[in-house]
């Protein structure tokens, strides 16, 4: 299953199919005794698909039963053990992709010439991914970061370890990389080449980027290439050859302080933006000034779900299961916002008071 919406994924996701090319969204549960039901949601959910596929009339014989075996085979790499909040499975002529999402989706099954990308993008956004590189004059190893964990990641060439005979692991103290050992140019080279080799990963997989290790570990890895300018330095030894909750404990505190920072500025700008008479807020307001590209800083609050539906002029509120119903309203408006540029920040429930959820500061 997929977890990481990189930008060159998201643009294959995006490309138009030959028709159908079928969209199934169906929310899962991380623990018991909720995640009991997922199993059975998604059997009816991909059975909904065949049935839509067997009812157009556009679809072949041949193409439906093509496209109902890649169903069945995205079904089989479905591991509902590693499930988050939503599961999207995608299902096309000679091709299927299963994807785990770490925000709730509507389920739904859409037929059409893409694939349905916005419940992705927004859940994304609202995870905020990031990367940690764990520094030693032996090893440097790679998190991904996001949704409260992190886990290793294998990519890249990471993690990367120092040929045993270019490093005299005697250079070492017991408590962690003596001084003397960054003062080597071995470990110089080795630290530039993992520089180089993160900056092809950022290059691929934007985000940002903390590194950690021991002082002179970071100080010299700010000297020998070009990531540290642009990074988060997290002074912390040992992480290199640590576990995930390790590394995961060490960078917390500095997450938490960067999210409260961010959760004040989204509240000064906005506040800022009511006395300059460039404040919306609402899902109608914001879903017109987003199709018009006008929002500049959009805030949602991280719970905020709503349906509503489109009467031609305005969007009006909505039962789930009315056949005009949107039910992703608020990701369809998060995605059309990031396509036209705009900053999307998501903050707890309630920080934005009367604005009803999600709230936005517009171009002009």
């Amino acid at each position: 299953m997929e977890h990481d919406l990189s930008p060159a994924a998201l643009a294959e996701l995006r490309r138009p199919r030959p028709y159908p090319a079928v969209s199934v969204l169906t929310p899962t549960h991380r623990r018991e005794p909720d995640n009991a039901q997922d199993r059975v949601r998604l059997r009816n959910a991909v059975a909904a698909a065949k049935k839509q596929l067997a009812e157009d009339p556009s679809v072949s014989r041949d193409r439906r039963a093509e496209v109902s075996r890649e169903l069945d085979r995205a079904m089989a790499e479905v591991d509902l053990t590693y499930a988050e909040d939503g599961l999207a499975i995608f299902a096309a002529p000679g091709e299927h992709q299963v994807w785990t999402l770490s925000r709730s989706v509507p389920e739904r099954v859409v037929l059409s010439d893409t694939f349905l990308t916005r419940n992705l993008v927004a859940a994304q956004a609202a995870e905020r991914p990031f990367w940690v590189l764990s520094v030693a004059a032996d090893r440097v190893k790679l998190w991904s970061g996001g949704a409260g964990r992190v886990v290793e990641e294998h990519l890249g060439g990471f993690p990367l370890d120092r040929p045993a005979e270019d490093f005299d692991p005697e250079r070492q103290e017991r408590i962690g990389d003596a001084p003397s050992t960054f003062r080597d140019e071995g470990t110089r080279k080795f630290l530039r080449d993992a520089d180089a080799a993160m900056g092809k990963v950022l290059r691929a997989h934007p985000r940002p980027l903390y590194i950690t290790g021991p002082e002179p570990a970071l100080s010299l890895f700010d000297g020998a290439g070009a990531l540290a300018a642009d990074a988060v330095l997290v002074p912390h030894g040992g992480l290199a050859h640590g576990s995930a909750e390790a590394v995961w404990q060490a960078v917390r505190p500095v997450l938490e302080d960067e999210a409260r920072g961010s959760v004040e500025a989204v509240a000064r700008e906005l506040d800022a933006a009511r006395g300059r008479k460039d404040f919306a807020a609402g899902v109608d307001e914001l879903w017109e000034s987003a199709h018009t590209g006008r929002v500049r800083l959009l805030a949602v609050e991280e719970n905020f779900k709503v349906t509503m539906r489109d009467d031609g002029e305005h969007l009006l509120p909505a039962d789930d299961g009315d056949l005009d119903a949107r039910e992703d309203i608020v990701d369809e408006i998060v995605e059309q916002c990031l396509e036209t540029g705009a900053d999307v920040r998501f903050v707890p429930d309630g920080t934005l008071g009367d604005a009803e959820g999600i709230a936005g500061v517009l171009r002009y």
